[in-house]
């Protein structure tokens, strides 16, 4: 993103007597567009100036500068406001069903803590425990090696498909048609960002409607995606894919492309249809197509 300063002099009385004069100060300022009374307001906070009667600034001269991190400007405000953090996964639990006719995830103890006394000093304890899952639970991402054999697995999968990208939010609950078609994405800028489609499927999940025919990608939709240049695609739906038959375009394109597929995306209500960061990595399972991520995004 381009950052701006601006360069002026500046001649400032005070409302107790006396003055100051700056000629050619540097400023950060929040846009090329700053007015003359906003430069103002930021020169005096950023000094810390205080009774002020009069700023008169000439010779204004705003140009784009990587910000130097003035006191009170907008790098201290966004310091000062950090990113929302918004929770975009389901929570695992035991038994659970995930996608229909695949098992839910069975818990145990390797180490108990009961047994954990006998191994460590008085006092101390630990649990260890053990957690059988199909890779196809929770909220989860498939890398292409879910579709494709020599495709690659999760361990191959580079941090800059799953980490700190752009949202664009595609907001389709109460759409006529299950279907998300290559129309209802072009008016998108898809390029470089996750594309994540919040369908409102996930006010489903836990119960039976879940695995109902659910709102998915069409294969036009999916091959509009690759070539528009997503990074990533997700759905707070049952399947990226439509489950009526054993056809799944919208993976075959998307891993085919590299891109990888989120599915089982809760809460996307919460996010701004731009603006986000996105962040949905998996452990870096060798041989593996599909494992579940604690996906969450950052809102400013």
């Amino acid at each position: 993103m381009t950052e701006y300063r601006a360069s002026f002099d500046a001649d400032v009385t005070f409302l107790n007597g006396g003055g100051l004069q700056v000629q050619g100060f540097r400023l950060d300022v929040p846009g090329p567009e700053a007015s003359t009374d906003e430069l103002a307001g930021l020169f005096v906070a950023h000094l810390g100036l205080l009774m002020v009667d009069r700023v008169e600034l000439t010779g204004v001269e705003v140009f784009a500068e990587a910000h130097k991190g003035s006191r009170g400007g907008p790098s201290g405000a966004a310091a000062r406001h950090p990113a929302r953090l918004v929770d975009l996964s389901h929570v695992v639990e035991e038994g659970m069903t995930t996608y229909p006719g695949l098992p839910g995830p069975e818990f145990g103890e390797h180490l108990t803590r009961a047994a954990s006394r006998g191994v460590y000093a008085e006092g101390t304890e630990f649990s260890i425990g053990r957690i059988s899952m199909v890779g196809n639970t929770g909220t989860y991402v498939d890398a292409p090696f879910h579709r494709y054999e020599g495709g690659v697995d999760l361990a191959g999968l580079p941090l800059a498909s799953l980490a700190d990208l752009p949202v664009v939010v595609v907001r389709l609950e109460g759409a006529a048609e299950r279907g998300v078609t290559a129309r209802a994405l072009a008016a998108y800028d898809v390029a470089g960002k996750a594309v994540l489609l919040h369908t409102g499927w996930d006010r489903h999940w836990r119960t039976a409607e879940y695995g109902n025919p659910a709102p998915f990608l069409t294969e036009d939709g999916a091959k509009h995606l690759v070539a528009a240049g997503a990074r990533l695609v997700g759905i707070d739906s049952v399947n990226i894919d439509s489950t009526d038959g054993g056809e799944r375009p919208a993976h075959t394109i998307l891993l085919g492309a590299g891109v990888p597929v989120l599915e089982h995306l809760t809460n996307l209500s919460a996010l701004p249809v731009h603006g986000a960061r996105l962040h949905a990595v998996p452990a870096p399972v060798r041989g593996f197509g599909t494992f579940p991520v604690r996906a969450y995004a950052l809102v400013p």
